[in-house]
């Protein structure tokens, strides 16, 4: 299963999701992110950094923007807010039956964003971090439940 996070500039929650996935993902689960407004080869973000090395978790370094390819590669595209699915579907109305919020996908009562934390301390990420694992965890149980 191929799995596509997305946020807004690819430097904050996407890149840790993907890291957070990819330390716990076993063979057969595949994971990419981008931003809506991604630039390719920009610097995560330092404190995203500094949160995914702590935790000593396989990581990209440099930003991506969405792509094409990268939507038509993937099984399930998980956004971190309703405005990036909003924006996503707009452009790309075609992957709508595989593009949820992270949210929406493993807790679909409440509130759909993931907090950002983009300008925020190193705590604020933490929050955001901490926030990402939990869905994370509930992802792993939705896809191991589902079989895939």
């Amino acid at each position: 299963m191929n799995i596509y996070f997305i946020c807004t500039g690819n430097t904050c929650r996407s890149p840790m999701a993907e890291a957070i996935l990819r330390s716990k993902a076993g063979v057969g689960l595949n994971v990419r992110s981008a931003g809506v407004s991604g630039v390719d080869g920009m610097p995560i973000s330092a404190n995203a950094k500094t949160l995914i090395e702590a935790s000593d978790m396989p990581y990209t370094p440099l930003s991506r923007a969405v792509t094409k390819e990268d939507l038509e590669w993937a099984d399930l595209i998980l956004t971190m807010t309703m405005s990036h699915k909003s924006v996503l579907l707009y452009s790309f109305p075609e992957v709508e039956s595989k593009t949820f919020t992270l949210k929406e996908y493993v807790k679909p009562n409440g509130n759909q964003d993931v907090h950002d934390p983009y300008g925020g301390s190193l705590g604020t990420y933490r929050t955001t971090f901490d926030e990402l694992e939990e869905l994370i965890e509930l992802l792993m149980k939705k896809l191991t439940e589902d079989g895939t």
